[in-house]
């Protein structure tokens, strides 16, 4: 048994569905492109997810100081490259549209708010912990009215670590108070987000929105939740 006195929680695909905010903006951004030069569609769509995915799953702390605009915009370069087109105002017309076409999709998951709710009323510490830029991320914090939600926030970019090192889990963690044997993180990638706890010395809680299984011969959660309403007995259970 453990008390809690603080959580972190991860951003994109714990507390919003990023996932359909990515895959939806990308999908009208080729369709637009299609349009206005006569490629496919879908193709332009899965070159964009490729690359992008490709880009954060590549992302190291030594690529923390370049501007995600520009990053999107070699992504957009990249994929339009892979149907055809090799022209840079079009690279730069499809990341505008896509930045803003992302917002339309902001919103958090059913009962996250409650879910906070809850947890402040039991005297916990609240904190985002994300591998996030804070170029784009603190807007859409703001839109997904979370910013007055938590008693910290903490972007990958400003603490100039990422998950999933333990020293960025211990310092959030001393930031809000609580050493982390007295913290919690909730999260959806194992590795980043579990992982990343665990070796801090965490309380990890699991939220597999993915229906993922657990990567052979690693450490386990303490705990595995399929929505984030699942999360306060997760936690009262520590």
């Amino acid at each position: 048994m453990r008390r809690i006195e603080a959580v972190l929680f991860d951003l994109d695909d714990t507390l919003h569905d990023d996932t359909r905010a990515f895959h939806g903006a990308a999908e009208e951004v080729a369709h637009e492109v299609a349009a206005e030069h006569g490629v496919d569609a879908l193709a332009l769509k899965r070159a964009y997810i490729a690359e992008a995915e490709g880009f954060w799953h590549r992302l190291d702390a030594s690529q923390l100081r370049n501007r995600l605009s520009g990053v999107r915009a070699q992504l957009w370069g990249a994929a339009l490259r892979r149907v055809g087109i090799d022209h840079e105002p079009t690279a730069r017309a499809s990341t505008e549209r896509y930045n803003e076409y992302r917002k339309r999709y902001f919103e958090v998951f059913p009962g996250t708010f409650d879910v906070l709710d809850t947890l402040r009323a039991r005297g916990m510490k609240l904190g985002i912990l994300t591998n996030g830029f804070s170029e784009t991320h603190r807007e859409k914090i703001d839109l997904l009215r979370l910013t007055d939600r938590f008693d910290a926030i903490f972007i990958a970019d400003e603490m100039g670590m990422l998950k999933p090192d333990p020293l960025l889990f211990a310092r959030a963690c001393t930031e809000l108070g609580a050493t982390p044997q007295h913290g919690a993180m909730v999260g959806d990638r194992y590795e980043r987000d579990v992982r990343g706890a665990l070796d801090a010395g965490m309380y990890a809680v699991w939220l597999n929105v993915r229906a993922e299984s657990l990567p052979p011969d690693v450490p386990a959660p303490h705990v595995t939740c399929t929505t984030i309403l699942d999360v306060p007995a997760a936690l009262e259970a520590a």
